[in-house]
This record gives structure tokens, sequence and C-alpha cells, in this order.
């Protein structure tokens, strides 16, 4: 510290034993208010409480008329200011409100002594050349400006001042820089106290950034629907930073007839993000907004006070923003959106908050693209499904038609055989009445029969011709051309040709129609539907285990699944001397009761076992076998909720097992 420069002090008139008296009850007087500071001062940590403290006690414990403490800043233009940070009564309350400040090396005391490091006195102001005449302060008679530095470093200074000339003896002096070195020292220490505060805050609220980044990832990450991805996100990035505001925009590129791109806000939080939402709320791309700049430019977007921000959209349902952040959402060099972060405080955006929200964008991009490419991808996949759907009932059309036709083909001919047949008998019929004698002539029946022949002969000219050529054949020959037994195989075609046709179509609706699920006796419904099957007796074996709960089918379609697999077991059995059949049921977990229908049949082979789930794949058609009877169960069973599956060993025979879900209560009798 430079020696003080003390300026123009008056010689004294009073007596050595006056000077001696003043001086001690004035040195006892300074060690009493230097120990009061020095209390002060080690025991305030809050930078504000400390200075003003400071500035009350000097005055109190001195006798002073006032005291000001200045600390130095550094201004933008490179200049350096000693700026008023406490000031006693009202004259240090106003220029507080006035920002009072003093240029470091300035013309002003405080100027002079933060400049040069040393305590500059003057003992009349109106001779001090430096000084800066106050006019907040117009008694003032003696200053004392007292450098408060660290080292070298000078951080500010202490100005004490009187309304008395000549107020500063050497003692005061002296108390007052060793103060001043106190002060320099607490206000270091309260500065680095309130940096260590800042940085356990900043470090707190840094955890906190992270472990609601870590929560809001672990939603992000584990949503795959897109709606509820940007809704869910907005929300729960609003709860866990404690923001105005949130909105997730998704750049549409398709451009508009104007050949504009627009991003279209796709979620917004709260009551102002749902009417956006309705109201279909979009902003231009690299248009005169944040969201416009950002999806533009790729880059954020800090605005930490709206008002001075040029490319601010004014939004009418947002009137509270005052500070707003804006990240682009991207995938690599790709912008698809924008995340809009909206607070009612100016400044509300800290370092930690732009990181920790940058990041938790990008991976809201990378989720977006996910929930993306999955819907394009269920899309394609249900687009395939729906191909192969149609391609299998165009399969299944062509080879339905194929077995109709199939069944179908022999039915004209046969109807024609008999068509001829019974026409050649009715008119041999009428002629042979007609020739015969009277009494057979009156018969009604015969008389009918004549009428018969009339009438096949109006409809069936050709019957005449044909007849007269059967008259001319020998009787062995003709038993051939014209035989009943002809007839009635050409009938047992026809019928058997029918009712193929109406099995296939039974097995094509039977398992679309509509199911009437309702609470149900499986055991009963087994055992009836096979009863009436009429199997030779002791065919069928069954073992029941336990109390079988009752079940959630549909009675008729589950009747059905039971006939056909009887009825398939029945044929795998043609060879089989002593045919049997054995039905176990029993209860699995809560959810099914098992059922096995097996069999002592030829079995399936390996390679048939993937394929008898197929439609029209059979291997029984030379017993008219259709290839629909087990699709037709599979469907069943899968729209009822149960399962089907088979296990089988050639020359063993075959076991299809039933998994038929179980009734529970609550489960209301309905439709599917």
């Amino acid at each position: 510290m430079e020696t003080a420069q003390v300026l123009d002090k008056p010689v004294t008139n009073k007596s050595d034993l006056e000077q001696t008296l003043i001086k001690a009850n004035r040195r006892a007087a300074l060690l009493s208010a230097a120990t009061q500071v020095s209390r002060s001062l080690t025991s305030i940590l809050d930078p504000d409480e400390l200075l003003t403290k400071t500035v009350d006690i000097i005055c109190d414990a001195y006798g002073f008329y006032y005291a000001g403490i200045f600390l130095i800043e550094d201004a933008s233009d490179g200049r350096r200011w000693a700026v008023l940070r406490a000031g006693r009564g009202r004259a240090g309350q106003l220029m507080m409100q006035h920002k009072h400040k003093l240029e470091v090396g300035g013309r002003s005391m405080i100027g002079a002594c933060t400049s040069l490091n040393e305590v500059r006195v003057a003992f009349d102001v109106g001779k001090e050349a430096v000084w800066f005449n106050n006019p907040f302060l117009p008694d003032t008679r003696s200053e004392m400006a007292l450098p408060l530095a660290i080292g070298r470093d000078v951080i500010g200074a202490l100005t004490v001042q009187s309304v008395e000339e000549s107020a500063f003896s050497d003692e005061d002096i002296s108390s007052l820089q060793a103060l001043a070195d106190q002060l320099a020292v607490a206000i270091n220490n309260a500065r680095l106290h309130q940096q260590n505060i800042g940085l356990l805050q900043q470090a707190a609220r840094r955890a906190a950034l992270l472990q609601a980044g870590a929560r809001v990832s672990r939603k992000i990450t584990s949503i795959l629907d897109l709606h509820e991805l940007v809704f869910d996100t907005v929300e729960t990035i609003c709860a866990e930073y404690d923001f105005y505001y949130a909105g997730i925009f998704l750049i549409n590129e398709d451009p508009d007839d104007d050949g504009r791109i627009w991003a279209i806000l796709r979620a917004g939080s709260g009551e102002a993000g749902r009417i956006m939402m309705e109201n279909n709320h979009k902003l231009e791309v690299g248009g005169n907004s944040m969201i416009g700049a950002a999806t533009g430019l790729n880059e954020a977007r800090i605005s930490l006070d709206v008002g001075e921000e040029k490319v601010w959209f004014n939004n009418p349902y947002l009137p509270k923003t005052r500070s707003e952040m804006a990240l682009p959402l991207h995938i690599h060099s790709k912008v698809i959106g924008a995340l809009t972060i909206q607070s009612e405080k100016e400044a509300a955006f800290s370092p930690e908050d732009i990181s920790s929200l940058q990041i938790m964008a990008d991976q809201l991009a990378v989720a977006i693209n996910n929930a993306r490419l999955l819907h394009d991808l269920e899309g394609a996949n249900k687009e395939l499904v729906r191909t192969k759907t149609f391609e299998s009932i165009a399969t299944a059309t062509g080879e339905t038609i194929h077995w109709v036709g199939n069944k179908a083909a022999p039915i004209p001919a046969c109807v024609n055989r008999i068509r001829e047949d019974l026409a050649n008998f009715l008119y041999i019929s009428k002629e042979l009445i007609i020739n015969a004698n009277d009494e057979v002539q009156i018969v009604p029946v015969a008389q009918l029969l004549v009428e018969t022949g009339d009438l096949v002969e109006e409809r069936f000219p050709e019957t005449e011709v044909r007849v007269n050529r059967l008259k001319k054949r020998p009787l062995k020959k003709l038993r051939r051309m014209l035989d009943i037994e002809s007839v009635l195989e050409d009938l047992e075609i026809i019928e058997n040709s029918g009712n193929t046709i109406l099995q296939i179509k039974e097995d094509l609706i039977g398992p679309a129609r509509r199911q009437r699920w309702r609470q149900a006796n499986v055991v009963e419904i087994i055992q009836d539907n096979i009863k009436g099957m009429a199997l030779p007796k002791d065919t069928v074996t069954y073992s029941i285990e336990g109390k079988i709960p009752t079940v959630k089918v549909d009675p008729m379609q589950m009747g059905r699944v039971v006939i056909n697999l009887v009825k398939n077991a029945m044929e795998a059995m043609d060879d089989q001397p002593h045919p049997q059949i054995f039905i176990a049921m029993r209860q699995e977990d809560d959810d099914f009761i098992v059922v096995d229908i097996a069999d002592n049949g030829g079995g399936i082979p390996e390679e048939e076992l993937t394929k008898i789930w197929l439609t029209f794949h059979t291997s029984k058609a030379k017993k008219g076998g259709t290839g629909l009877g087990l699709p037709a169960c599979l469907q069943t069973m899968e729209r009822m909720g149960g399962k089907i599956a088979v296990t089988s060993e050639v020359g063993i025979g075959s076991t299809f097992t039933l998994h038929v879900p179980i009734y529970k209560p609550g489960d209301e009798d309905q439709e599917g």
C-alpha cells in the first residue's frame, strides 16, 4: 500500500495534554469500532448485506456524515467504473437508484484512489483538485477514499465523508485503512462464497436437469406410437423442467400451392396447445418466427427477452411468454421439425438448460424418426398382409371354383341321362296303356300315365324317335340301354356332388359367421355332438380330469370343430379293424381347458403336418376330401380366443389338441 496522500492539513493550537487525551479517547473509540466492524465482516457472507452494514457501522462508530462502498466493473467499451454498491442514508439510497458510478482514473477521489491503489484524503474538499462535487452530498467538507485491494488487485474503494473540515486524524486514517483491508478480504470471501453457492446451485441444477432429461429420455425411448410420443413429451418437459409451454412442430415436406414449406404443430402442452392444434397452427420454415429460423437454418434459436427478438412470432395464445427456445429436430443434416420451449420469466434458460434440452431434442428426433419408421413398417406390413390376403382369396376362389367345377361337372350329364330315360319310360308306358284293354285304360293311374306321356311327347318330340329305335332292339340289349339302375346311379352322383358343394360352402363360410360367445359346458358340447354322429358302439372313450370349468365359446361353432375332427379321425381309421377315438379333457391353467382328440389311424407324415392347415390341401382327395375342414377348425378356434395343434406318428395315430378359453366372471355374452 502506498503512503497516504494528505492535502492541506491545518496547524492546531491545542495544548499537548489536551491533544494526548483526545487522541487516547479517539484511539479507544476507534479500537472499539474496529472490533465491531471486524466481527461483522467475519460473520456476514452475503455481499449486499455485508456492504450495507459496513457503511452503517462506520458512520455510527466513527461519527461520520456519510460512508459509501464502490466496486469496480468493466464496461463493454473497455472503460472501468467504480460503481456505488452501498451508501449511507437517504443520499446513499438516491445515488443507488441513479446507478451512481465514477470512472477509474477519472476526476474524483474514488477515481484517483482506485487507479493509483492509494489512500486519498482531503481535509478541505473545496481545495481538492480531483474532488467530485456530488449534488447528493452538498454538506461534505472532508473526504477520505481508501482502496479495497487484494494484493495488487484493486476491487473497489471505501469513501468516508464528514461535515467538518480536518475531520480525519492520523489514527482515523490508520484505523480505516486497516478496516478497508479487512473489508476487501471480506468482500472477496463473500464473492467466493457466492460463487461457491452458485457452483453448488449450478451443480444441483445440472443434476436435476440430468435426472429430468433421463426421465424424459426413458419415456421417449419407450413410446413407439408417434401421436402418443409427441404429446407425452411436451407434457413431460413442462412437468420436469417447470416451463410455461412446450410444443413440437413437424415439417410437412409437401410444399403448398405457393411453394412454401410449413412446420405444423403436432403437439402442444396445456389449453393453449389444445386450441392451436384444433386451429391447425403452423409456421413457415425459414419464416419470421423462432421455429421458422430453427427449421430453416438447422440451428438453435434462444431469446432471453422475446420483446427484443426480431424473428419472434407474437402468439396470441401464449401472451405470458418472456423467454423462448427453439431447438431443431434433425436426423443427420435433415431437419424434420423443431421443439419450442417457453417461459414466463426473462432469461429463463441457463447454459445447463440449453445443453440438457438440446441433448433431449436430439434423442426426441431419433425417437420420432423411429416411430415414423415403425409406422411406415406397420403400414407396409399391413399392405403386404392385405396383398397376401387378396392373393389367398384369389387362390382360394380359384381353387374353390375348381373344386366346385369338378363336383358339378357330372351333374348336367346325369340330369340329361335321367331326363331321357324318364321320358322313354313314360312314353313307353303311355303306348302300352293305349294298346291295352278298356279295363286298363279307365284306371286313374293309367290315365295319369297317358297324360304324362302326352306332356313328354309335347315337351320332348325326339322321344318318339328314340323309343321307336328302342323297339327294334332285342330284350337283352334293351335292358342295357334302358336300365333303372343307371338312373339311380345318376341320382346318387347328383346327390353326392350337391352334398360336397354344400360342404365346401359351409367350410368356407362357417368360420366367418358371426359367433355368439357365451358361457357353456364344453363336456356337454363334445359329448352331445359326438352322440349325434351315431358312431359304432365303443368307438369313443372319454377321460375327464377333475371338475371342468365352463368355457366361453360359440356352442354351434365349437360343435362343428368337434364333428370335423372326429369325422377326420374316423376316415383316418378306415383300414383299422378296431378303430378307437380317445377324448381327454382337463384344466391346464386359469385361462384354458385342454381337449385332446386322439385316434389310432395311420397317422400324418411329418412333411404333411405343416400343410394340413392350408386351404384346399388334402390327402383324402380320393375319398372326397376338400381340404377345408382343418383350416375352418383353425379359424374358428382362433376367433374364439383358443388354439389348435396336432401331433402325429405314422402307423400309431394322431392327436389334435384344443385350447378352449375358460369363462371368467365379468365376461358378458357377446357376438364376435
